[in-house]
C-alpha cells in the first residue's frame, strides 16, 4: 500500500489489548509490512529470563512479573524504528501508559470475551485462566482493562470474527489516511471490524 515506517508517529507502533486479542500476530505482519523490528514484550521477558511467563507468576507473582514487563516497556518504547505488542496487563501500570502514550501510535485491538473463550479454550500457558471459571475471569479482566486500554488508544480495532490479514489491512489504511492528513490523527479513532480495502 505503499506505506513506509515513517507513517507512524516517532516510527513507533504499539498494539495493545486483552489475551487471545490477536496482538502478537498483527504485530509480526505489520513489522513485515512496514520492514521494521518487532519485539513482543512476554517474548522478550521469556528470552532473557529463560523460562515461561507462567513460571515467573509461579515463582514471583503477577508482581514480580509486571517489575520485569515495565522495564522491557521502558526500554522497547523507547527503540527507534519498532513495532511492540504488549501483555494484556501491560496497561495496568501508570508509567506503561504514559510511556506508551507519549512515545508511539497505540493500537487498542478490541476482543470479546466469546471470542477469548474460543481462541483460549486449548491454552495452558495463560496464568490468568489457570484457576477458576474462564468466563468469569475474562469478563471481570475485560471490566477492570478495558477502560484502560480505552484511554491510550490513539486508534481501536474490533477484532471479533476478523482475519490476521483483515486488521493488518485495516490498520495499514488508517496510516495511509494519517500520512495524507500529514500525520493529524483522523477524527474518528474507530475503525470498522468489517473487512475493507
Amino acid at each position: 500500500m505503499g506505506i513506509s515506517s515513517t507513517a507512524l508517529p516517532q516510527q513507533r507502533l504499539f498494539i495493545v489489548g486483552p489475551m487471545a486479542a490477536g496482538k502478537s500476530a498483527v504485530g509480526k505482519r505489520m513489522a513485515a509490512r512496514l520492514q521494521i523490528p518487532f519485539f513482543d514484550t512476554d517474548d522478550v521477558i521469556e528470552q532473557r529470563t529463560g523460562v515461561e511467563i507462567d513460571y515467573i507468576f509461579e515463582r514471583e507473582g503477577e508482581a514480580g512479573f509486571r517489575r520485569r514487563e515495565c522495564a522491557v516497556i521502558a526500554e522497547l518504547t523507547d527503540q527507534q524504528p519498532v513495532v511492540l505488542s504488549t501483555g494484556g496487563g501491560a496497561i495496568l501500570s501508570a508509567d506503561n501508559r504514559r510511556l506508551l502514550s507519549e512515545r508511539g501510535l497505540v493500537v487498542y485491538l478490541a476482543t470479546g470475551v466469546r471470542t477469548q473463550l474460543a481462541r483460549t479454550r486449548h491454552s495452558h500457558h495463560r496464568p490468568l485462566l489457570q484457576q477458576g471459571d474462564r468466563e468469569d475471569t475474562l469478563t471481570k479482566l475485560a471490566t477492570a482493562r478495558n477502560p484502560l486500554y480505552e484511554s491510550v488508544a490513539d486508534v481501536t480495532l474490533p477484532t471479533d470474527g476478523c482475519t490476521v490479514d483483515a486488521v493488518v489491512g485495516q490498520l495499514l489504511a488508517y496510516l495511509k489516511q494519517c500520512q495524507g492528513a500529514g500525520e493529524s490523527t483522523p477524527t474518528d479513532p474507530t475503525i470498522s471490524g468489517e473487512s475493507s480495502s
